[in-house]
C-alpha cells in the first residue's frame, strides 16, 4: 500500500517537472508543475466520440491500458514493504501486465482500420520486444544475486557493499531509465510532439482517441514513469526506515523526471530504421550485469 500512495503522489508532479525542466533549458519560464494534470482532468470531463469502424476493442482499451499498469503498481514493494500484490515470481508477471495493457492498445490501433495507425502500433510492438530481454536479465540478475525470486525479497535483501556493486546499481538504474522512455515512447526513441507521418509511434497510434479516453491514456503516461521511478528508489533503499526512505523515494522521482526533460532536450531523435539497434543495446547492458554478479557470487566459471 505504501508503494502504491507514493507512486499516485509522484504521478501528479512527474510529467510537470519534465515540462518545467525542459522549458528551462530552453529559456523559457513554461508551464507551472500541475498543468499536465489539469489538461489530464479537463480531457477526463470532455465525452468520447468514436469512429463507426471500431468495435468494442477500442473503447474498453484505454481503461484496460490504465488497469493494467494499476495492477502492475500492486506488485511493486518499497524496500522491505511488500506490495500488495507479492509472490515468487511476481516481477514476470509484473512484465506481462504491462504487456496484455500495451497489447490493448496496439489492438485498438488496428481496430480503427486505418494503416496509418497500424504502422503506430507495428512499430510500438517492436520496440517493447526488444526491451523486454533487458528487463528480464536484470531481475533475473538479481534474482540470482540474492536467491530470491519476488520483488520484495529481491528489493529488501539488495544492497550494495562493494564498488562493483555500485557500479551494477548504477547500470542498472540506466536500463530502467531506458526502459522507461521506450515504454513511455520519449525522445530519443519517439518525439511525442511530433507531427510527420514516416516518425510517428505512440501519437498515431491514439489519433483516434478523444477526450476521456485520451485523457486516461495521457496519465497512464505519468503513472508508468512514476512506477518504474519506484523500481529505481528500491535499488537502493533496501531496510531503511520509513522517515529516510520516503524523502529519498521523492528525490529519486525528482532526479528522474529531471533527467527526461535532459534528455529531450539535448538528445536528438534517433533514426527510425536505428532504432532496434539502440534498443537491443540495453540486453547488453543487463548482460554486463549478469556477468558482474557472477563474479560478485564467485559463479563465474
Amino acid at each position: 500500500m505504501v508503494s502504491l500512495i507514493l507512486i499516485l503522489l509522484a504521478s501528479v508532479f512527474f510529467m510537470g517537472i519534465i515540462v518545467r525542466t525542459k522549458s528551462m533549458t530552453s529559456g523559457r519560464k513554461g508551464p507551472g508543475l500541475l498543468q499536465p494534470m489539469k489538461d489530464i482532468l479537463r480531457l477526463l470531463k470532455k465525452g468520447s466520440v468514436y469512429s463507426k469502424t471500431t468495435s468494442l476493442i477500442f473503447k474498453i482499451a484505454p481503461t484496460a491500458y490504465l488497469a493494467s499498469v494499476l495492477m502492475a503498481i500492486l506488485m511493486v514493494p518499497y524496500g522491505s514493504i511488500p506490495g500488495i500484490i507479492s509472490f515468487d515470481g511476481d516481477f514476470v508477471m509484473f512484465a506481462y501486465i504491462l504487456a496484455l495493457g500495451k497489447f490493448m492498445i496496439i489492438i485498438s490501433a488496428l481496430d480503427t482500420g486505418s494503416s496509418f495507425e497500424g504502422m503506430g502500433a507495428s512499430r510500438e510492438s517492436l520496440f517493447s520486444m526488444l526491451a523486454e530481454p533487458a528487463f528480464f536479465i536484470l531481475m533475473g540478475s538479481f534474482a540470482l544475486f540474492t536467491d530470491q525470486t519476488s520483488f520484495e525479497s529481491i528489493f529488501s535483501l539488495l544492497h550494495f557493499g562493494s564498488n562493483i556493486s555500485y557500479m551494477l546499481g548504477a547500470l542498472a538504474t540506466i536500463v530502467i531509465v531506458l526502459i522507461a522512455m521506450i515504454e513511455n515512447s520519449r525522445m530519443p526513441f519517439d518525439d511525442p510532439k511530433t507531427h510527420l507521418e514516416i516518425t510517428m509511434v505512440h501519437e498515431v497510434m491514439i489519433l483516434d482517441n478523444s477526450g476521456f479516453d485520451l485523457g486516461l491514456i495521457t496519465y497512464t503516461t505519468n503513472l508508468k514513469f512514476a512506477m518504474y521511478g519506484a523500481l529505481i528508489a528500491n535499488l537502493f533503499v533496501g531496510q531503511w526506515p520509513l522517515g529516510f526512505s520516503i524523502p529519498f523515494f521523492f528525490v529519486v522521482q525528482l532526479l528522474f523526471a529531471i533527467v527526461v526533460g535532459l534528455i529531450e532536450s539535448f538528445r536528438a531523435r534517433y533514426r527510425m530504421g536505428h532504432n532496434p539497434q539502440y534498443i537491443f543495446i540495453l540486453s547488453s547492458l543487463a548482460l554486463l550485469i549478469f556477468f558482474g554478479i557472477l563474479l560478485l557470487t564467485g559463479k563465474f566459471i
